[in-house]
């Protein structure tokens, strides 16, 4: 990196964003180039640190080893047959191209060790080149501090096991049942408990999920001495004749200029956080700030770059996430396994169910929304569950068997009384309880097909036959949790070809300008193929933009 000349820092090139814009970062300094990473907030990580930290991304080393016949032509026949033409089929080859050379890249350049999550099945197996078994894979458990000083710039996570005990994704599956496997389960706790015992023997904090995967990044990245600049926002892209040659960036109130001879990748996140873009793009009846994207994801990168001509692309779009509404001012909690557990329904405003509880998180957000926009909103949705459901799972996220419930919360002996207390219509939802239960007790969803997917059955619970997402709900008290639509973030936005290239409305790419993770419009068009997809395409077209970055002169 070049000392200042003229007031202006001299680089290769700049990625803004330091979440999955580390791994163009690091793909970056490998090739040779000099590199800064400018981030807004006061942490590294963005919005990775606080994910499940899994990636999607077919064939690569991890996933070769252990499911040779998986090829790459079948993942793209997969991706063909759920995105079609919501995205440019250039993109989503050229991430399977690119895929396993990332990972790769990835084991070279950071500590970071990773795993299938076997079982952790696609979001929609059913399609052609589906898989049940998953494609899924995480980071191992990662020591934070190994990080060093530089471990109070990690963005922390949404959730801390009170327990020290590094919970992976695939660990979480089998907490969650806890009482209905307990062999199964305690064998996965003791095996987590072991690991942050053991740590903590040595001097080391063992972390799992979104935590492990940004600290590895971040270990990487000062394993490789470039800067990463935080509370560092971007204030303008420098364009001289049509081409992106730098940024201006505001160091803690200080302007500074910096001049990217190969270029700029934008990895700054999407527009989570800004209420007035989403009601525009979105809908009007968001709730305010339920993202869980990082706060500081206000779609600035996106705003400067259409500024500079960028064409933007599927800005409806959002990886949307059903969640309990947050109590006493805190956030909203995401409901993932509990939508697909036995003894549970969910109704809308009028106390009926309107959609596979099971559903992928994404396409769940998508009924809800095309519900509205077709003129018959859902409106107050509610999660609808007996006390053996309650006495036998962990409830959004952190509320283990038994625990007591918040008393905003609605609990009542019987539907009626139950309908009251929520407001909804008392005949409406005593018929729901009768025509669900009836079909709970046949092991088959007539109305919506619970269970039929084996994505549904992943999160069920084993020791419930014929199906494991299906019981009746009319075991002791019943009780009543208000919804909201939550996301991960937004994934609409800038427009990019298969070389990450920001594109212009005509179609030409905007010379010098990158665009990857939640900053581009999603490479899967209103698709989520598998968990992790999201993080999965920011670190492939990382790694792209980075390669396509190298070549030009």
């Amino acid at each position: 990196m070049a000392p200042d000349i003229d007031g202006e820092l001299r680089v290769d090139l700049v990625v803004v964003g330091s979440g999955t814009g580390l791994a163009a970062a690091l793909s970056a300094h490998e090739s040779g180039l000099s590199v800064p990473v400018v981030e807004k907030s006061g942490y590294v990580g963005g919005s990775t640190a606080r994910s499940g930290g899994a990636f999607w991304v077919p064939g690569n080393p991890v996933l070769a080893r252990q499911q040779p016949d998986d090829t790459a032509e079948q993942a793209l026949q997969y991706l063909d047959s759920v995105v079609g033409d919501s995205a440019p089929s250039s993109r989503r080859a050229a991430f399977v191209e690119h895929g396993s050379a990332t990972i790769e890249m990835l084991s070279r350049t950071t500590p970071m060790t990773f795993f299938w999550a076997e079982g952790y099945s696609d979001y929609h197996p059913e399609q052609p080149g589906g898989s049940a078994v998953g494609r899924t894979c995480e980071c191992k458990p990662f020591d934070l501090n190994s990080l060093g000083a530089e471990r109070a710039r990690l963005r922390p996570g949404l959730l801390e096991s009170p327990l020290p005990m590094p919970v992976t994704g695939a660990d979480y599956k089998w907490l969650n049942l806890i009482t209905s496997t307990p062999a199964r389960s305690m064998r996965r706790v003791a095996k987590a408990l072991g690991i942050g015992l053991g740590g903590l023997a040595l001097k080391r904090h063992y972390a799992a999920g979104g935590q492990a995967l940004a600290a590895g990044l971040f270990a990487g990245a000062v394993r490789a001495g470039f800067p990463i600049w935080t509370r560092t926002a971007l204030t303008r892209l420098i364009v001289d004749d049509g081409e992106v040659t730098g940024v201006v960036v505001d160091r803690d109130g200080v302007p500074t200029t910096v001049r990217a001879a190969k270029g700029v990748v934008l990895a700054a996140g999407g527009f989570d956080h800004d209420m007035a873009m989403r009601r525009t793009y979105q809908s009007e009846s968001l709730v305010e700030h339920a993202s869980l994207g990082c706060e500081t994801n206000t779609g600035d990168a996106i705003t400067l770059a259409v500024e500079a001509g960028a064409a933007v692309g599927q800005m409806e779009q959002a990886w949307w996430f059903p969640a309990v509404a947050a109590v006493e001012g805190g956030e909203p909690s995401v409901l993932l396994a509990d939508r697909s557990l036995p003894g549970s329904f969910i109704v809308d405003a009028t106390g009926r169910r309107f959609v596979n509880e099971a559903l992928d998180y994404m396409s769940f957000g998508q009924q809800v929304l095309r519900r509205e926009r077709d003129g018959d909103p859902v409106g107050e949705m509610w999660i609808v569950f007996d006390q053996r459901y309650r006495n036998s799972y962990v409830f959004a996220g952190g509320l283990f068997p038994r625990q007591p419930l918040p008393e905003s919360w609605h609990t009542a002996d019987n539907p009626r009384d139950l309908a009251l207390s929520m407001g909804v219509d008392e005949l409406a939802l005593s018929e729901t309880f009768k025509s669900f239960n009836a079909s709970a007790d046949l092991g088959i969803d007539h109305a919506f097909s619970r269970g039929a997917s084996a994505y549904d059955r992943y999160y069920g619970d084993p020791t419930i036959t014929p199906n494991p997402n299906l019981r009746a709900v009319r075991d002791g008290a019943l009780y009543a949790v208000r919804m909201v639509l939550s996301d991960l973030g937004t994934c609409g936005g800038l427009v990019a070809d298969d070389h990450a290239r920001v594109l212009r409305e005509d179609g030409s790419s905007i010379a010098g300008l990158y665009a990857i993770g939640n900053t581009a419009a999603n490479a899967f068009g209103t698709t989520y193929p598998g968990a992790g997809a999201t993080i999965g395409q920011g670190l492939v077209f990382g790694y792209i933009a980075a390669r396509d970055a190298v070549t030009r002169n």
